[in-house]
């Protein structure tokens, strides 16, 4: 196996951190969803509040239709909720294969699940149409496109439920969250506080990754620093830290409930700002990748907020290693099938899964940090792919 080395330039979180001023004050409710929706339920993981919406919906047993290309925790979830997982083709540029998603609707079916990828909206319209041909439910799953709307209409409002993950696309500690449209309501448990000392612990590791983002080798020291005096107190403490990226599904995590900071961060963020700087940085990217890497999307929609700029490489632990060592914290998206999922039946989502590398492209980076990320980029996919070339 090749890798790429390249010499670190640049520090890039994978993730938005927190920036101090976020904690002064409180702001009023942010008029986006779900903050601004009157039945929003707030959960430590949104994978918990599928598994919360199973439950409470009686659907143990009965048959959910999901897409073939997924994490695989939402699958986790709804499997131990009860639920029996079917799938549906996704094409090569992350395309609902509408006709071949209705093929599969059987009278076991009673809810079909959507996933709105990376902040660009899935056809919710033409699903919601399908589903209620068949009188069955639509659930979004809008995890990891927080802010993300189809020109005017935000991702969320056309199923019967929406579920959001908050941290992913703003520097919070945790939170997840399920919306529900229509007219009926449902009676959910109160969900009990998670830990002062977790939500904190999740506060100062982004406020560190601040610090050495703008701070340069002056703050990554600091944070190299207060990191290791970190450990050693949780350890001492015996702080039970609940990890938020984690790839599986816990049943012992379903009950936990949000802080309250986590909000009153939240209201302290200017969104509209957050996807304005999301929409420039990735367009920089597609303007300046496209000609070292097929691109996977190749148009920026109205309304989409991208999590990441999705890019396509033949050699994905090369370019990986590349540009982790040159200092850009890029993640292997979605590389596993769920084990109940058929490989074999979709080999374009196959395909997806080994070569989809997400690049950064979130709020926290200015126009001068993205020219360098695309330019180490340029070098570390050239790099691997005459690597590859010489065997």
């Amino acid at each position: 196996m090749a890798f790429v080395k390249v010499a670190q330039q640049v520090y890039v979180p994978s993730l938005p951190t927190l920036w101090p001023h976020m904690l002064a004050g409180e702001g009023a409710t942010p008029g986006w969803l779900p903050f601004s929706h009157a039945r929003a339920h707030w959960f430590y993981f949104a994978r918990n509040a599928l598994w919360t919406a199973v439950r409470i919906l009686g659907l143990e047993g009965s048959e959910v239709l999901l897409p073939a290309y997924h994490h695989g925790v939402e699958v986790e979830a709804l499997v131990d909720a009860g639920m029996v997982p079917r799938f549906y083709r996704v094409g090569p540029r992350w395309e609902v294969d509408l006709e071949d998603l209705e093929r599969r609707i059987t009278p076991s079916t009673r809810v079909l699940y959507l996933e709105h990828y990376a902040g660009f909206p899935g056809p919710a319209a033409e699903v919601r149409q399908l589903a209620d041909a068949h009188g069955i439910m639509l659930w979004e799953d809008c995890a990891l496109s927080l802010l993300a709307a189809d020109g005017d209409q935000p991702v969320g409002t056309t199923g019967d439920l929406a579920f959001f993950c908050l941290y992913k696309t703003l520097p919070l500690p945790h939170g997840g969250a399920m919306v529900i449209n229509g007219e009926r309501d449902y009676a959910l448990p109160e969900m009990p506080r998670p830990g002062w000392a977790s939500t904190f612990s999740h506060l100062a590791s982004s406020l560190l990754q601040n610090a050495e983002l703008r701070g340069g080798k002056v703050g990554g020291a600091l944070r190299s620093t207060v990191r290791l005096m970190g450990k050693g107190a949780v350890a001492a403490s015996r702080v039970e830290r609940v990890a938020t990226g984690t790839r599986h599904f816990e049943r012992e995590q379903v009950g936990l409930g949000l802080s309250p900071l986590t909000l009153r961060i939240a209201s302290n963020i200017d969104l509209a700002d957050v996807v304005e700087r999301r929409r420039r940085n990735a367009f920089l990217l597609m303007a300046q990748l496209r000609e070292v890497a097929p691109p996977l999307l190749t148009q920026l929609p109205p309304g989409a907020c991208p999590l990441f700029f999705p890019l396509l490489v033949e050699d994905k632990p090369a370019v990986l290693r590349g540009l982790r060592e040159a200092g850009i914290d890029a993640i292997d998206f979605w590389r596993d099938f769920h084990p109940a999922c058929p490989a074999s039946e979709f080999p374009d989502v196959a395909r997806l899964r080994r070569s989809v590398v997400e690049i950064p492209c979130h709020q926290d980076l200015s126009t001068e940090r993205m020219q360098q990320i695309a330019a180490i980029t340029r070098r570390v996919v050239h790099a691997a792919g005459t690597r590859r070339a010489h065997g």
